[in-house]
C-alpha cells in the first residue's frame, strides 16, 4: 500500500509539473518518498498541491497496471519520455546485471526483460507488486521536502524528496500526526536554540558544533558521571593527539577503506597527516608503548576523544550527525578467557547509566559473522564462534530482551548494538559493543604469560555506552524535552528579587549558593515581578525563590517547585539539603 501511494504521489506530480523527472520511491517506515526532479524548485506550498491533486486519483480509483518490456525498448522508451535517470538504472541493468535503484536496495537483472507499472499516464520503472486500485489506498499526508543527490554522491544533480506517511486507517494516521507534532516540540534544534545550548556557524563550518556555556555545563556534568563511574569500574584515563600521520591508518587499516569518510590528507614537512575519525589506533599504541604482563590485564583506556569525518553536507542534521564528534570511548584490553566477565562489565555499566538517566524503551542487537562470506570477516572460526556464544551467555544472564542477526558483525569481530525507541517514536542505535580480533595482528600487540612467554592473543573491547557527546545530548534534549533533571540543569536555582531594595541581598544568597557548587543565578531586571517569575517558568528552571522582607530576615522561604502549583515552605539550610542530596544522587 505504501509504495502504491508512492506511485500515486508521483503520478500527481506529473500531472502538475509535467517536465518532472523522477528518480527512485521506496518505502521507508510509516511511509514512502520520492525523488523527483522539478527543473525548479518547488516549496512545501506545493506539497499541498500534489496532495490534493493524489487525493483526488484515489477517488478516481486508477488501476495500477503491470507489463513486462524487453529492457533495450524499456530504455528507448524512458528516453523519449525525457526519464533520464530511469535510462540511466536500465543502462546500469543492462551492463551489469545490478543497479543500485535505492538508498538500502538494489535491482536484478532477470534474463532480458524489466517490470513497468502504470498509474493512468504515469509510467514507472519497478518490480511490484502494488496494489489493484488507487482505491484501496488507506489514508495518506505528505510530511515534508528536503535535498537529495542522485544515487548519493554529492557530484549528481540534487533532486527534491517528497516525504509522505500512509496507513491503513485515519486513526492510525491521527496518532502517528500527533506523534509527529510531539517530536516537533521536541526538536533538539529548538530546543538547543530556546536554551543557548550549541549553534552552527557557517563561519566555522557545518557540522562543527559551537556550544553555549549552558551546554558545556550538560556536557560537562555527562562527562563527570562517566568518568566517576568508569574510574569506579578500573578505566584509566588517557589523551591523545587530533591527527596521525598517514601510516597509523594503514596500519589500522582504515586507510584506504575508509578514506572518504575522513578529511582530505595535510602534507607536512615530515609526512602526511590526518585527523582522526577514530581513536583506536592511537590507543592501541598506548598499549603497545610499554611491556605488557598478564598481571596488568584487563587494561582498559578510556577517552573523550574528539574525532572528525567528512559527512556530506546534505547529510547533516543539528547534533545527531555532524562532522566533530566528541565520542564516550574506551578500549579493553583482555585476554580470550576475560572475554565474557569485561563484556558483562561494559553490559552492567550502560544499563547503569540508562537507569540514571531514565531510559526504558531499550533492546539489544547481537550482530555475528557469516562463514559463507570471507571476503567480508577474518577468518578465525574459533574465534567467532567463542565470542559469540560468550556475548550469547552474557546476554541471557543480564536478563535483557534481545535478538541476534546474522551477517551483519564488524569485519574484524561481533558487535552488540544498543537500540533505542525514542520518546518521539524513532528507532536508533544509540550504543555499540564491539569484539576486535584483528587489532592484535596489525599492531603487534602482546603480552608476557604466566611462563614468562611472548603470547600475542590480545582480544580488544571497543566501546561508547554513551555515544557522543553530541548525538547523546540530542537524544537526551528530546528525552527530557528540555525539562532537566537538576543535576544537569544548566541553572538549578534562580533568585528573583522583589524590588530594588532585595536586590543586594538576592546576589548574596546567589552567591552563597553558587559557591556550595549550586549552580545558581539571579534576576534584578528592571521588570515586573511577575514577568522575571514568568520567564524562569518559561526558562523550565528548576527552583524560583523570590527574595523580598521575610527571604531576607531569616524565615522560612516558599519556592516554587517546577511541575508544581503549590509552593514548598521550607529553611534555607533544608532547601539547600535537598539541592545538595538531589545533585549528588543524580535524582
Amino acid at each position: 500500500m505504501r509504495h502504491s501511494c508512492a506511485h500515486l504521489v508521483a503520478a500527481a506530480a506529473q500531472e502538475l509539473y509535467p517536465e518532472a523527472k523522477f528518480g527512485v520511491g521506496p518505502t521507508v517506515e510509516n511511509g514512502f518518498y520520492y525523488d523527483i526532479d522539478f527543473g525548479e524548485p518547488i516549496t512545501e506550498e506545493d506539497l499541498g498541491r500534489i496532495e490534493a491533486r493524489a487525493k483526488g486519483l484515489i477517488k478516481k480509483g486508477v488501476d495500477f497496471t503491470k507489463e513486462e518490456m524487453d529492457i533495450d525498448e524499456a530504455i528507448k522508451m524512458f528516453k523519449k519520455m525525457g526519464q533520464v535517470y530511469k535510462a540511466e538504472l536500465l543502462n546500469d541493468l543492462k551492463t551489469k546485471g545490478t543497479t543500485k535503484v535505492g538508498e538500502d536496495a538494489e535491482a536484478e537483472l532477470s534474463g532480458d526483460t524489466v517490470t513497468i507499472y502504470r498509474t493512468g499516464e504515469f509510467v514507472d520503472l519497478c518490480r511490484g507488486p502494488h496494489l489493484k486500485s488507487t482505491k484501496d489506498i488507506g489514508v495518506f499526508k505528505l510530511t515534508k521536502l528536503a535535498g537529495a543527490y542522485w544515487r548519493g554522491k554529492s557530484e549528481n544533480p540534487q533532486l527534491q524528496r517528497i516525504y509522505g506517511v500512509c496507513f491503513a486507517k485515519q486513526k492510525e494516521l491521527d496518532e502517528y500526526l500527533a506523534m509527529l507534532a510531539e517530536a516537533e516540540k521536541r526538536d533538539h534544534r529548538k530546543i538547543g536554540a530556546e536554551q543557548d545550548l550549541f549553534f552552527i556557524d557557517d563561519l566555522v563550518g557545518k557540522g562543527l558544533v559551537m556550544w553555549q556555556p549552558n551546554g558545556t555545563i550538560i556536557r560537562n556534568e555527562v562527562e563527570k558521571l562517566v568518568v566517576e563511574k568508569e574510574r569506579a569500574a578500573g578505566y584509566v584515563r588517557v589523551a591523545t593527539p587530533h591527527m596521525a600521520k598517514e601510516e597509523l591508518f594503514l596500519t589500522s587499516g582504515h586507510l584506504p577503506y575508509y578514506k572518504d569518510s575522513m578529511y582530505p590528507p595535510m602534507v607536512m614537512d615530515d609526512g602526511t597527516y590526518y585527523m582522526k575519525a577514530m581513536n583506536c589506533p592511537h590507543h592501541h599504541l598506548i598499549y603497545r608503548h610499554n611491556l605488557r604482563s598478564y598481571r596488568e590485564l584487563p587494561l582498559r583506556l578510556a577517552e573523550y576523544g574528539t574525532c572528525y569525518r567528512n559527512e556530506l553536507s546534505g547529510t547533516l542534521a543539528g547534533l545527531l550527525r555532524v562532522r566533530g564528534l566528541t565520542m564516550n570511548d574506551a578500549h579493553i584490553y583482555c585476554r580470550k578467557d576475560q572475554i565474557k566477565q569485561e563484556f558483562k562489565g561494559v553490559l552492567d555499566l550502560t544499563v547503569g547509566y540508562y537507569k540514571i538517566f531514565g531510559f526504558q524503551d531499550y533492546w539489544f542487537r547481537l550482530s555475528k559473522w557469516s562463514p559463507k562470506h570471507l571476503d567480508k570477516y577474518v577468518n578465525e572460526p574459533a574465534n567467532w564462534e567463542y565470542a559469540e556464544s560468550v556475548i550469547r551467555e552474557v546476554l541471557k544472564e543480564a536478563g535483557v530482551k534481545f535478538v541476534e542477526v546474522d551477517d551483519e558483525a564488524s569485519f574484524y569481530g561481533p558487535k552488540v548494538d544498543i537500540q533505542f525507541k525514542s520518546v518521539i517514536g524513532r528507532e536508533e542505535s544509540l550504543s555499540t559493543i564491539q569484539l576486535d580480533f584483528v587489532a592484535k595482528k596489525r599492531f603487534d600487540l602482546n603480552y608476557t604469560d604466566d611462563t614468562g612467554k611472548e603470547n600475542n592473543e590480545i582480544f580488544v573491547i571497543h566501546r561508547a555506552p554513551l555515544s557522543t557527546h553530541e548525538r547523546f545530548l540530542a537524544f537526551l534534549i528530546e528525552h527530557y524535552a528540555g525539562i532537566w533533571p537538576v543535576w544537569l540543569a544548566p541553572v538549578q536555582v534562580r533568585f528573583v528579587s522583589v524590588s530594588e531594595n532585595h536586590a543586594e541581598g538576592a546576589r548574596k544568597l546567589r552567591d552563597e549558593f553558587f559557591n556550595a557548587g549550586i549552580r545558581a543565578d539571579i534576576d534584578t531586571a528592571d521588570e515586573t515581578l511577575g514577568n522575571r517569575v514568568r520567564k524562569a517558568v518559561g526558562a523550565k528552571i528548576p527552583y524560583i525563590v523570590v527574595v523580598g522582607d521575610k527571604e531576607l530576615s531569616g524565615e522560612d522561604w516558599m519556592i516554587r517547585v517546577r511541575g508544581q502549583e503549590k509552593q514548598e515552605k521550607m529553611s534555607q539550610a533544608e532547601f539547600m539539603a535537598r539541592l545538595d542530596k538531589e545533585i549528588a544522587e543524580r535524582i
